[in-house]
């Protein structure tokens, strides 16, 4: 008889490009998504959950195209309903939405979304193929006082959750003003034009110079490998370079020197006057260039985009995985994009909305110290006497009934060392400690876990006498002693 194999067990391990979100990470990503909840509220905003699956038709092609089919998503065959597929962003489920029910649908429709998007990328260090992501846009709005709320919105929003004014800036442009200077070029032809796209968008990597030299021949990249450039002209290059550079010190400064840029183009001309309007609406609302700037560098998602776009950079430095200072970099971005809810209905539908990076915000906040990676855990109250379990119930649920975090100890009470190395997991503040003397007694110990952890790393005798770490107290006095010990840690 042949032997039966043993079925192999399965390998307790993350997917690649996936990853696990523990309490800190959880608790601290939902404090600030509420935060920001409420910023977006207060201007008019209202949630929407969109299913996290979508028809392949619906979710379009937005992510880069490769040799394989439904690259970018996470895509399988439905027997009733042909391709569907995990989304990629937020942004495509509500056009989606605003086409499909747009007579029921009060417009402009000013929603908020936040969740998880899928993305069937090739993975690396700090790029998952699962992420959060945090919208909030308007759809049927014409007016470019809807970007401008956006901006408002958008700074908002950063400095409520704890980044500052001075360490952060929005910086605004207007894809239409790019349109101008390639039309100022005299470029008609598609493939050049793209490859003009391609080199801007280089430039906060290459700078200038860089930037020239891809506009013409090409360059030396940092490996040494040649780089071939557009080839165009000095003259023909020139426009793109006063574009890029036109930064003044003032608004006005800026916005004059992209009029010279864009020549005598009217799509040119109407993108400064978008970018005037915004600044002026800013400004009446007293936004300064220190919170929201007009910055002709930012060339984000040139082919999606279709007016104005921007960008929140958080100016403050970190080190690098070297020790070498850097600046963070960017959290959030978006733009108008008049064309997404068109391939739905075939008419033209206005739209602009910002999309801010979950977890870049989150370590953000972790490096300027506005929040710890670690929470503290429930209070303990610990199992000296199996028998005397509704005690401890009691005890527990007068906890709760104050607001107060707690949970008693569901292990096995035999080793009370455990117990206490169970709280030191769970990070718990304190621990409740009663056996049958001191139920007898009407009294309780509490052991200050906080206090004790000081004491074992630096604490001298007379602290420790001063403020013992545990303590006997009264059982009637169980919540006024552990609110105690909570608010003076």
């Amino acid at each position: 008889m042949a032997k039966v194999k043993k079925t192999p067990r399965p390998k307790a391990e993350t997917p690649k490009g996936f990853r696990d979100y523990f309490g800190a990470d959880v608790t601290e990503r939902k404090a600030m998504l509420d935060q920001i909840a409420e910023v977006y509220h207060r201007y008019g905003f209202d949630p929407l959950e969109t299913s996290g699956v979508e028809t392949l038709e619906a979710l379009g092609k937005y992510l880069p195209d490769v040799d394989r089919p439904h690259a970018g998503v996470f895509a399988w065959e439905e027997d009733d309903s042909g391709w569907v597929a995990l989304r990629y962003d937020l942004t495509a489920p509500l056009a989606r939405v605003a086409a499909q029910f747009r007579n029921d649908l009060p417009f402009p429709y000013r929603r908020y979304a936040m969740g998880p998007v899928w993305r069937n990328e090739k993975p690396g260090p700090g790029r998952f193929r699962q992420f959060y992501q945090c919208d909030a846009d308007t759809v049927g709005a014409p007016s470019v006082a809807a970007d401008a709320e956006i901006c408002a919105m958008l700074s908002d929003a950063l400095e409520v959750v704890g980044i500052p004014r001075g360490d952060y800036v929005v910086r605004v442009n207007n894809r239409k003003v790019l349109n101008g200077v390639l039309e100022t070029m005299g470029l008609t032809d598609e493939e050049q034009r793209a490859d003009v796209l391609r080199t801007i968008d280089k430039f906060d990597k290459v700078g200038e110079s860089g930037v020239r030299q891809l506009l013409g021949k090409g360059r030396l990249d940092d490996s040494g490998a040649y780089i071939d450039g557009v080839g165009l002209s000095d003259d023909q290059a020139e426009p793109v370079l006063a574009f890029l550079t036109s930064k003044g010190d003032t608004a006005a400064k800026t916005l004059a020197n992209l009029k010279g840029a864009i020549g005598a183009s009217k799509v040119g001309e109407e993108g400064v006057n978008e970018l005037e309007t915004i600044a002026s609406l800013l400004d009446a609302q007293g936004y300064g260039p220190d919170q929201i700037d007009i910055d002709p560098s930012v060339v984000r998602g040139l082919g999606y985009y279709t007016g104005p776009v921007f960008e929140a950079e958080l100016t403050f430095e970190i080190q690098d995985e070297k020790g070498r200072p850097r600046q963070f970099g960017s959290v959030s971005g978006g733009g108008r994009y008049d064309d997404l809810v068109k391939r739905f209905t075939g008419q033209a539908v206005p739209a602009t909305g910002v999309s801010i990076g979950v977890d870049r915000l989150l370590a953000a906040l972790r490096a300027k110290g506005r929040m710890g990676g670690t929470s503290l855990g429930p209070v303990v109250v610990t199992v000296m006497d199996k028998s005397r379990m509704a005690d401890y119930q009691e005890m527990v649920a007068e906890l709760r009934n104050a607001g107060i975090r707690a949970e008693v100890y569901l292990g096995n009470p035999k080793n009370f060392g455990n117990q206490l190395k169970y709280a030191d997991k769970r990070n718990s503040p304190i621990a409740v400690i009663a056996g049958g003397d001191e139920f007898d007694a009407g009294k309780i110990q509490i052991k200050d876990l906080i206090l004790g952890a000081k004491i074992a790393e630096s604490a001298t005798l007379e602290e420790w006498k001063e403020r013992p770490s545990q303590f006997e107290a009264p059982r009637d006095q169980l919540v006024a002693e552990v609110r105690r010990i909570l608010d003076q840690n």
